[in-house]
């Protein structure tokens, strides 16, 4: 479906620039956008390279887990359908501790294993289970304590202070994991209310 509205919208904006007579700029637009995505490729990679390699050597020192020790109450009382020994556990942590140093292509693959485990502890069913639907929102906001892929896009761009929105990333990310866990939990309370009153 994504793929269709893609496809749709540049025919649509490919069809009303020929009519308007502004297919020139439309050209000049796109491999000006290619070159700026390889210039900011290139850019991460070398970032995304330093604090995975960061990630490596913690990992190997018995730092990332001493933090997922850290968390692992936190995300227990946050899951508590999912059992502390289980797979899921550790990639839930993996993903938010990724998550935290803005590495977001560090998460992804571990949040797909999550969400994949988390599936088998749901019977395999297709509906998704309360810590599905918990995970999805988590990893959506995202607590972040260094925002390292926007940090690498200032500095591919020349900002003479990179890092200064460190602290707003921090609050704005705080507020928004906060929300989420408020909202799921409602919700989830809300349902469960519900179900009882109904029986």
């Amino acid at each position: 479906m994504v793929n269709i509205i893609w496809v749709a919208m540049t025919i649509i904006g490919i069809i009303f620039a020929v009519v308007n007579g502004t297919i020139s700029e439309v050209n000049e637009a796109i491999f000006k956008g290619a070159s700026e995505a390889v210039t900011i490729c290139i850019g991460l990679i070398s970032v995304l390279v330093f604090w995975l390699g960061l990630m490596r050597i913690a990992q190997e020192a018995g730092l990332l887990e001493k933090l997922s020790k850290l968390f692992r109450p936190v995300v227990r009382r946050l899951f508590p359908e999912v059992p502390v020994e289980h797979p899921a556990m550790g990639y839930i942590l993996s993903n938010m501790i990724a998550n935290m140093f803005g590495l977001g292509n560090a998460a992804t693959p571990m949040g797909i294993k999550a969400m994949e485990q988390l599936r088998e502890l749901n019977g395999g069913k297709t509906s998704a289970s309360r810590s599905m639907i918990t995970f999805l929102a988590i990893n959506t906001s995202s607590l972040t304590l260094i925002p390292t892929t926007v940090i690498a896009i200032r500095m591919t761009y020349e900002s003479t202070n990179p890092t200064e929105i460190v602290g707003t990333t921090l609050i704005a990310t705080i507020c928004s994991t906060l929300g989420a866990i408020l909202i799921d939990r409602y919700f989830y309370y809300r349902r469960m209310k519900k179900g009882g009153l109904e029986k």
